[in-house]
C-alpha cells in the first residue's frame, strides 16, 4: 500500500478508541489501589452493588460508613467491621464486597458485569435480554433470526463472536482495498468489526436465554445475518459516490436468497450543509426507507458546536441516533447526551439515544486504530478480546440491532412503523437536554410490547439532484501519487455525475445493473461460497479509470465523516486530522469524567 495513505472513513471510525484511564489522579481508582488497613476493627472495603441503596443501608446496619462512589464499577468505598464483611457479602442489593487493596481498575479484575457500558449491561438496560426470550409468531426466540442487517463500513473482522460463516456475508468490497486480493473484504480499520459486534455479535459458546457469563460476548440481535459491505481502507478512506453505490447495492440486492435485507446500519456522515431534499447521500438513504428498508444512521459527533445533524442524517425519513451517556452508573435516571453527541436544531434533531460512550465492544487486532491506539484496549481484558469507543455509530449499532429483533416479532413492518415503535416508547431521560435527545433513550423491551401503530411519514420527497461535491462537504480523497484531490461532479471512476439520471434509478432500485454502477463496472455479479466456508460477492479489477487503478487516500478530512470523532468518551480534534496522525489532547485521562 502507498506510504503516502492519508484517512477518509477515519472518521466514523473515530468512534471506537479508548481512553487512555478510567479515573482521574487521585480520583475512585487512586483511593482503590490504597493498601487494605484495619482502623481498629474496620476494613476499607469496596462495595459493588446491584441496589445502591440497599447496599448502603447494609454497610449502615453493620456500623460501618459509606464513602465515596465508584460508579465505573457500580460501587462505593467503605469502612467496615471486619468481623461483619461475610454477612455484608450477604446482604440484599450487595454483588460483591472486596478489601480495597485487592481492587485495581487499571489491573487484571476488569469484568464485564461490573462495566455498565459493556455489551453484557447494554442487552439488559435496553431490555434485549428480556425480549430475547420471548417468542415470535412462529415460536421462535425473538434473536433476529432470519432478518439481514446491512452494515457499511469498513469491512467485518472474522474475529470470535463474528466468525459463523452461516451469519456473515461479505458483500461487495467497493473501497479502494478491493484490489488488492489480500485486502479484499479484511476490515484493516477496525471499525466495522466494532459496530458488526454490537449489532449482531455472539460467542460461539453463548445460549442467550441463559445468557449469565460475563466473559461471553453477545450483541443487540444475536442471531441476525449480517452483510458487510466494505468501502473504507485502513485509514478509513472513502468518497461520497462509494456509500452512494454501496446503498444502492444493498436496495438492489434487498431481496436476494439467503440476504432479507431489513435494516441498514450506516455510521457515516458528511458535514454537507446542502438541502436534504437535493442532496444526493441523503436522497439515497430515503430510496432504501421508501423500498422498505429501515435505515439507522448516527446523527454525529459534533456536539454543539455544529447546527445540524450529519448528511444523511439530516434525511428526516430516517431513524437518527445519538449517543447516551450513563455516567457509569447502572440506573437511566441519570443518563444526559454525550457531549460529543450532535444536538442538530429544532428542525432536525435525533429521532432517539442509544448508549454511546465507552462502549466495548470487539477488538480487530493489528487494524488501523488497534496498532495506534492501545488506550482502547481495556485495562484488565485478560482474554484481549475487546476495545472501548465512544461515539454516535456505537449508538446507531446498538438501535440497528434493535430494530433487528422488533422486525422479527413483525416482519410485515414498514420502516415508517419500526421507526414509530422505537421512538413512542423511548425511556425519558429528565437529567438530558431537550435538543439531543430525541424522544428519549432506547427500550426494545418496551418496543416489543407496544401495539402495531398506523403511522406514515409525509415528509417532502428528496429529489437527489444535488451536487455529489456538495455531498461530500469538505472531505476528500487524493490520488497518493499526484496529490490530486477527487473534487467535483465525479465518482471515483472518473464517471461524470447526472444527478437526474442517478436519482430516478435509485429510486426505481434500479441502480446496480449486475456489476456495474453509474456506467463502470465496480464488482462481480454473483455470490460465492457456503455457510460452512463463507460466503463473499465475486471482486473484480477496475481497469480503465483516470487513475489507472491506484488507491485513493484521505486528504482533507475534518473528523465528521464516519461520525466516530470520540473514542472512549472525549473528542479527538479533527481540526488536526491529516490521515496519519490524530490529535492526542484530549487523551488524557486527566480530563476524563
Amino acid at each position: 500500500m502507498p506510504s503516502k495513505y492519508r484517512s477518509a472513513l477515519g472518521v466514523a471510525a473515530a468512534a471506537i478508541i479508548g481512553i487512555a484511564a478510567l479515573a482521574t489522579p487521585g480520583g475512585p481508582a487512586a483511593a482503590a489501589r490504597r493498601p487494605a488497613t484495619a482502623a481498629g476493627d474496620l476494613t476499607r472495603v469496596i462495595v459493588t452493588y446491584d441496589d445502591p441503596d440497599a447496599a448502603a443501608r447494609a454497610v449502615t446496619r453493620t456500623g460501618g460508613t459509606v464513602g465515596r462512589p465508584l460508579s465505573i464499577v457500580a460501587g462505593f468505598a467503605a469502612e467496615v467491621p471486619t468481623q461483619q464483611i461475610t454477612a455484608l457479602e450477604a446482604a440484599p442489593g450487595v454483588r460483591a464486597v472486596a478489601l480495597d487493596g485487592e481492587v485495581d481498575l487499571q489491573g487484571n479484575r476488569w469484568r464485564a458485569d461490573g462495566d455498565p457500558n459493556s455489551m453484557y449491561n447494554v442487552v439488559r438496560a435496553t431490555g434485549a435480554v428480556d425480549v430475547w426470550r420471548k417468542n415470535d409468531p412462529a415460536g421462535k426466540n425473538i434473536l433476529g433470526t432470519g432478518i439481514g442487517v446491512a452494515l457499511i463500513d469498513s469491512g467485518v473482522a472474522p474475529v470470535k463472536g463474528l466468525n459463523d460463516p452461516a451469519r456473515i456475508v461479505n458483500g461487495p468490497d467497493l473501497s479502494f482495498e478491493s484490489q488488492a486480493p489480500n485486502l479484499r473484504y479484511v476490515d484493516t480499520f477496525g471499525h466495522g468489526t466494532h459496530m458488526a459486534g454490537l449489532i449482531a455479535g455472539r460467542d460461539p459458546d453463548v445460549n442467550p436465554l441463559t445468557v449469565n457469563v460475563p466473559g461471553n460476548f453477545t450483541g443487540m440481535a444475536p442471531n441476525a445475518n449480517l452483510i458487510s459491505v466494505k468501502v473504507a481502507t485502513a485509514d478509513g478512506a472513502t468518497d461520497v459516490s462509494q456509500v452512494i453505490a454501496a446503498i444502492d447495492w444493498v436496495v438492489t440486492h434487498r431481496n436476494d436468497p439467503r440476504l432479507n435485507i431489513r435494516v441498514l446500519n450506516l455510521s457515516f456522515g458528511t458535514d454537507s450543509y446542502q438541502d436534504a431534499r437535493l442532496d444526493p447521500l441523503s436522497h439515497a438513504v430515503e430510496a432504501a426507507w421508501k423500498k422498505g428498508i429501515t435505515v439507522v444512521v448516527s446523527g454525529g459527533n459534533d456536539g454543539k458546536t455544529r447546527t445540524a445533524l450529519s448528511m444523511p442524517a439530516a434525511n428526516p425519513y430516517v431513524i437518527a441516533v445519538g449517543a447516551a451517556d450513563s455516567k457509569g452508573t447502572d440506573s437511566r435516571s441519570d443518563d444526559v447526551v454525550a457531549d460529543f453527541s450532535s444536538r442538530g436544531n429544532t428542525t432536525r434533531s435525533v429521532d432517539l439515544t442509544a448508549p454511546g460512550r465507552s462502549i466495548v465492544g470487539l477488538r480487530d487486532p493489528g487494524a488501523y486504530i488497534d496498532v495506534n491506539y492501545p488506550t482502547g484496549l481495556v485495562p484488565g481484558d485478560t482474554t484481549g478480546r475487546f476495545f472501548r469507543g465512544s461515539g454516535s455509530s456505537q449508538a446507531a449499532a446498538i438501535t440497528s440491532g434493535a430494530a433487528a429483533l422488533l422486525l422479527q416479532q413483525r416482519p410485515g413492518l414498514t420502516p415508517d412503523q419500526v421507526k414509530k415503535l422505537l421512538t413512542s416508547t423511548a425511556d425519558a431521560m429528565p437529567a438530558a437536554e431537550v435538543l439531543g435527545r430525541g424522544a428519549g433513550q432506547l427500550n426494545i423491551l418496551k418496543a416489543i410490547q407496544a401495539p402495531t401503530p398506523t403511522t406514515t411519514q409525509t415528509w417532502a420527497a428528496s429529489t437527489g439532484t444535488g451536487s455529489l461535491e456538495s455531498s461530500r462537504g469538505t472531505a476528500h480523497v487524493a490520488d497518493p501519487t499526484t496529490d490530486t484531490e477527487l473534487t467535483g461532479e465525479t465518482d471515483i471512476m472518473g464517471r461524470a455525475w447526472n444527478g437526474t439520471t442517478w436519482a430516478k434509478a435509485a429510486s426505481a432500485g434500479t441502480a446496480w445493473s449486475g456489476g456495474t454502477w453509474n456506467g463502470a463496472v465496480w464488482t462481480g455479479t454473483s455470490l460465492t461460497g457456503t455457510t460452512t466456508t463463507g460466503r463473499n460477492w465475486t471482486g473484480v479489477t477496475w481497469s480503465g479509470t483516470n487513475w489507472a487503478g491506484r488507491t485513493w487516500s484521505g486528504r482533507t478530512w475534518s473528523g465528521a465523516v464516519w461520525d466516530g470523532r470520540t473514542w472512549s468518551g472525549r473528542t479527538w480534534s479533527g481540526t488536526t486530522w491529516s490521515g496519519r496522525t490524530w490529535s492526542g489532547s484530549y487523551w488524557s485521562a486527566s480530563i476524563w469524567k
